[in-house]
């Protein structure tokens, strides 16, 4: 053997004590703190659907910077900075000067460590890329011009990717480093979560009442700020009503049809979180399910699987469609009922994305805002009158020629029982 490759055990002693001073880099030992909140996505989930959590043409923030597919955009973002700085009169220096000093806070908004950058690239990636979403979406706000032929705007394919990117967890930059660039170029009473909230409106097209409850909404960074607008500040009171409840989920469409429960869609609700059970009906909001809803579940989900400071509200929806959509026949039936607009493909496609986005995370049962709803639908479901009348209309009245054959046995039997009564009425009248 060669003893120059020959280690000692004090060598060995000596480099294991090295590693165990060695802080963890890919998950940094505070990334449990409420500050840290911009993560990687765990293998775990990733390997579902990859493509779910990479930015296809934008990079925003660390993760993802210097990405060779992503240079298209990374040029014009230097564009929308000298826009800014034209029109504020405000040098590039002044922002740098106020990002430089939050460097300890952006690193603690991160799980993995971003040390491989200095203070001065650090801060200038968060001016190009806070400065570009600023300008993004001052333009779509038209509070800031722009040129008749900017291809950012003309380009029809960009829109949709780019709204995509923007919301995804890996593709984030601290809400508060956002908020210190908009502050400091402000020009127009308009709030940054209003302009935020209209931009993404042109694919979700919520009523703007919606948009002014929330013209104030804070966020950890987009993603977590669009999040929030669809949750309601009330469903904590479903959890505390139904602290007993038992810990079982609900069954698929096809199951709870056959016990009674009928579907509809609720097109009044803000939210499509605003799902409701009264009299036997499932209230559910009609949601459009396309590529950016798909997106921003999966990233939502991820979000909330390793922030352990916000509520699992997306995570209890997706969730819940997942049980209700366990085949494509279970799915056929929530889209018969207009819960469900698919453009996302077929109903065996839509089942198996919620099946897959819902499958190994994890979920409290006993604290979650349907919690109540959980019990009240598996409460209904266990009632001998509903189950059995929901069977027997099933069975008889599922079709017309059930109906008919249904309604002629009825009246066969309806004629025998006259014909019985009558051949005996007058042998007991006689006596």
């Amino acid at each position: 053997m060669d003893q120059n490759h020959v280690i000692t055990l004090d060598q060995e002693v000596e480099l294991m004590s090295t590693q165990m001073t060695q802080p963890p880099k890919l998950l940094l030992k505070l990334a449990g703190k409420n500050s840290c909140c911009i993560f990687r996505v765990p293998q775990s989930l990733v390997e579902f659907n990859q493509e779910a959590y990479r930015p296809r043409i934008v990079s925003i923030g660390p993760y993802h910077y210097g990405d060779k597919d992503l240079e298209m955009i990374q040029e014009h973002k230097w564009r929308f900075l000298n826009d800014l700085i034209t029109r504020t009169s405000k040098p590039l220096k002044f922002f740098m000067d106020i990002i430089v000093s939050m460097d300890v806070q952006i690193r603690e908004s991160y799980s993995e460590s971003i040390d491989c950058f200095s203070k001065n690239e650090l801060a200038k990636m968060m001016v190009l890329d806070g400065v570009f979403l600023i300008e993004l979406f001052r333009k779509v706000g038209k509070l800031a011009p722009v040129h008749q032929d900017d291809p950012i705007f003309k380009m029809v394919w960009v829109s949709p990717f780019l709204m995509r990117d923007l919301l995804k967890i890996e593709n984030q930059i601290p809400f508060f480093v956002l908020q210190k660039l908009f502050d400091e170029s402000k020009t127009d009473e308009r709030t940054l979560p209003s302009l935020i909230l209209e931009f993404f409106n042109y694919l979700v097209d919520r009523q703007p009442k919606v948009l002014q409850e929330y013209e104030n909404l804070e966020g950890k960074h987009l993603l977590d700020l669009f999040r929030k607008s669809f949750i309601n500040t009330n469903n904590g009171d479903s959890i505390r009503r139904c602290e007993n409840a038992p810990l079982k989920l609900i069954q698929p469409a096809t199951k709870l049809v056959l016990k009674g429960v009928k579907f509809r869609a609720n097109h009044q609700a803000e939210s499509f979180l605003d799902i409701e059970f009264k009299n036997g009906v499932l209230y559910i909001p009609q949601i459009n399910m396309d590529d950016f809803y798909s997106s921003f579940f999966f990233n939502c989900v991820a979000f909330e699987q390793c922030y352990f400071h916000c509520s699992k509200d997306i995570t209890t929806y997706v969730v819940f469609m997942g049980c209700l959509m366990n085949t494509s026949t279970d799915a056929s039936v929530l889209s018969g009922s207009k819960i469900i607009e698919n453009y996302f493909g077929t109903d065996k496609e839509i089942a198996k994305f919620f099946n897959q986005i819902g499958k190994d995370v994890a979920l409290d049962i006993k604290n979650n805002y349907l919690q109540g709803l959980f019990k009240e639908v598996n409460d209904y479901c266990k009632n001998g009158w509903h189950v059995g009348w929901a069977g027997f209309r099933h069975t008889y009245f599922e079709s017309p020629w059930a109906f008919i054959s249904a309604l002629a046995a009825f009246m066969l039997l309806s004629l025998a029982a006259l014909q019985t009564f009558y051949t005996v009425f007058p042998y007991y009248h006689k006596s």
